[in-house]
């Protein structure tokens, strides 16, 4: 560690020294309490469990069998969270083998920045950190139980949810990740990409009107590239400025078009709106 280093953590030491002892000082205390079933009253805990199985209420009260709660960020908008959805119940399932319970004691927000890039949405991406740190403390001031999972990733989302957890120091707490995700493109196709996007002109042609896009392939196309699977990456490496929905017009190319060396002005029609659309192929490069 460097001086300066050193120097900044002494500084904050020092600065947070008396908050951090009041904040000990209740972790504390919280610690020594009974647990949640046992000091609330029967309302609450006839609230807190009532949704539960029947098992599970008699391992909770009577058998005092350990109880985890579950924070989730679950949503179907982020691919890294989609995972999730099935969590709660194998977690459920993989509890009660080893005697425990589980609920889930509330979800949080999660906004994806790939949507909201370029958009007013945007503008939430840093303040949703607290939103999120408060629906944890939210989630978690139901207070009945013994240990917390915190399922989430992503930049915002992991912070947040720490955050609100600290607020329940004494509670055992264990982020679950959704496991590893794939790129969907390798380094090699992501540089061809961004090359891509990075032209001053781009044409993209739609396999969808029979015998038009054959003229073109023929007449003006240098090289052929499937889009299919490559307009969310190029979407992203252009920070939206590329639109998806430019790459799915079936009427005209992109605004900006670039012409093969070999191509002449008229060298083929343009589609037509009213020309009976074919089967897709495969051969033709397609966007949607």
């Amino acid at each position: 560690m460097t001086q300066a280093l050193k120097e900044v953590t002494q500084r904050i030491r020092e600065r947070s020294a008396s908050t951090r002892a009041a904040y000990l000082k209740r972790v504390d205390a919280a610690i020594d309490r009974p647990r949640g079933f046992d000091r609330l009253g029967c309302a609450n805990v006839a609230h807190a469990f009532a949704a539960m199985p029947a098992n599970d209420k008699l391992r909770i009260v009577a058998e005092r069998a350990p109880h985890i709660g579950v924070v989730t960020a679950y949503n179907d908008m982020l691919s890294a969270h989609q995972p999730y959805e099935s969590y709660p119940a194998l977690i459920r399932d993989a509890a009660r083998a080893l005697g425990a319970t589980v609920q889930v004691a509330g979800g949080v927000p999660a906004m994806c920045d790939g949507v909201t890039q370029g958009l007013p949405g945007m503008e939430l991406s840093l303040f949703s950190r607290d939103t999120i740190a408060m629906a944890t403390a939210i989630a978690l001031t139901h207070d009945v139980f013994d240990a917390a999972l915190l399922l989430g990733v992503c930049d915002k989302i992991v912070p947040g949810l720490l955050i609100g957890a600290l607020h329940f120091g004494h509670l055992p707490c264990v982020f679950v990740p959704a496991g590893p995700m794939g790129t969907g493109l390798s380094n090699h196709e992501k540089s061809k990409v961004r090359e891509m996007a990075a032209q001053p002109r781009l044409v993209l042609l739609c396999g969808r009107y029979e015998g038009v896009d054959e003229r073109l392939l023929q007449a003006e196309v240098d090289a052929e590239k499937t889009v299919r699977e490559k307009v969310r990456h190029i979407e992203r490496y252009t920070q939206g400025k590329f639109q998806a929905t430019e790459l799915s017009s079936p009427t005209r190319p992109p605004g900006a078009t670039r012409r093969s060396r070999r191509a002449s002005p008229r060298s083929a029609p343009r589609p037509r709106t009213r020309c009976a659309p074919a089967p897709r192929s495969s051969s033709f490069p397609t966007a949607r």
